[in-house]
């Protein structure tokens, strides 16, 4: 019963079938959120590789499994400001809705803070190191865990003293994170005590203290810190931006470093306890290592970590759909796309195809060990391409190779690995951001 059974009229909207199966309000969602794969798979067989899916209060995207949609990230007549369309409340001024002048103002005044240079000298990998190895040596005291909880937790806590939240605070900015979350999927019915009102009002909250975060990094120009170099970079940028802009993207900071990041290192934990050999290499090497890394410059030394992370991400993107609209009509495939079209670019599709991918359907560190060019694009699709493409790119990269390390070193001096205690393919979602299942189990003997 994820597609409606008494919706079967094939239909075309511009020339493009309209995938069948749609309930009232909801769309497709049902079918998206719980099996978009077989989604995908049966629209390419039934429709071919041009189709609309309805996505319900978001609307319908014309979605593309042709090859040359992957290129929309970096067209100039595609915009990305459908995003804040979807999700104003909580999206509303990022760098992931802006377009044009207006987004390389604002990603100049703060990517520096960013780049390895920005992360090694504010000190995040010092930072982190400590935080990642207490958390998995107490799941080896523990045994056993419910493995997407405890690196959501992980990575918010991460994400909090990345913005140098005092540890007597985590409790109300966790309360506070909980219900700003309401908001992506909340029924905009402004009322007291609905999901929206409670949302709207922590979202006040969390830029409310940012704004005294940005106050007290000017007021002590000389301290440290992510934050602290966020604000010092905007200050020196071109131009005279709000600080509206860089309150909305502390806020982007927050939530873009929780939840996708979270999700993939589920399943890097995942895949290691499925496939033993994974674990052994990546336990020889941590011995040969013998630390976390804590500097950009010190992982590449960790290549089967990073080979680890970069094809867990392929296999299993944490993003499986992004958003756009046409500004202008666009040649797409074989088919002519009209302007003000809005566009769905399904990046699971394109993580595990066959055209770029060889052997898409089998997890192959090999594929990263042995590669002898530069990352290309398509290798790093999942954040994104052009000038959209996630500027917390090497935040993320040093975070999950850092986790696999530390993993690795504690379990095995305690003689001990992961091992799978319940069906990892089981209730995995794949929207509006995909993620393996919340009961999965892992236990540690």
């Amino acid at each position: 019963m994820l597609l409606n059974p008494l919706n079967r009229r094939h239909r075309l909207r511009d020339d493009i079938p309209v995938m069948p199966g749609a309930f009232p309000l909801v769309g497709h969602l049902p079918a998206i959120v719980c099996d978009l794969p077989r989604l995908l798979r049966r629209a390419e067989r039934t429709l071919g590789s041009h189709f609309w899916l309805d996505f319900g209060p978001a609307g319908q995207l014309m979605t593309c499994l042709d090859p040359d949609a992957f290129a929309l990230l970096r067209h100039k007549d595609v915009s990305s400001a459908l995003i804040e369309e979807i999700a104003p409340e909580i999206l509303g001024g990022t760098l992931v809705t802006l377009n044009g002048s207006a987004h390389r103002q604002a990603r100049d005044g703060i990517k520096s803070a960013f780049l390895p240079r920005g992360l090694t000298e504010a000190g995040i990998g010092e930072l982190f190191e400590p935080v990642i190895r207490a958390r998995v040596q107490a799941w080896r005291e523990r045994g056993e865990v419910t493995i997407l909880p405890e690196t959501g937790d992980l990575m918010l806590k991460l994400t909090f003293y990345l913005m140098g939240i005092p540890a007597q605070d985590l409790p109300e900015w966790h309360r506070k994170y909980r219900q700003l979350l309401q908001l992506m999927l909340a029924p905009p019915i402004d009322l007291p005590g609905t999901p929206f009102r409670r949302g709207r009002a922590a979202r006040d909250w969390i830029d409310a203290q940012s704004r005294q975060f940005i106050r007290g990094a000017r007021a002590h120009a000389a301290r440290t810190g992510l934050i602290n170099d966020m604000v010092s970079a905007f200050d020196r940028s071109e131009g005279a931006l709000s600080d509206d802009v860089l309150v909305a993207n502390v806020r982007l900071l927050l939530l873009a470093g929780h939840e996708t990041t979270a999700s993939t290192m589920a399943w890097m934990v995942i895949e290691l306890a499925r496939q033993p050999e994974l674990w052994d290499s990546l336990v020889e090497e941590a011995q040969r290592v013998g630390a976390v890394p804590t500097r950009h410059a010190d992982l590449s030394q960790c290549p089967v970590a990073e080979a680890l992370f970069r094809e867990t991400l392929r296999m299993h993107p944490a993003s499986s759909l992004l958003p756009r609209r046409a500004t202008q009509e666009l040649q797409l495939g074989q088919r002519r796309i009209p302007a003000g079209t809005s566009l769905g670019i399904p990046l699971l599709h394109f993580s595990t195809s066959p055209l770029l991918h060889e052997a898409p359907d089998q997890f192959r560190l090999a594929r990263w060990l042995q590669r002898t060019g530069p990352i290309r694009p398509v290798d790093m699709l999942q954040f994104g391409s052009g000038p959209h493409v996630c500027i917390g790119y090497h935040l993320v990269w040093l975070e999950l190779v850092q986790f696999g390390i530390a993993l690795a070193l504690t379990m095995h001096k305690a003689g001990v690995r992961p091992r799978l205690l319940s069906d990892a393919e089981k209730g995995r979602r794949y929207y509006p951001t995909a993620q393996p299942s919340m009961k999965i189990r892992i236990g540690f003997s």
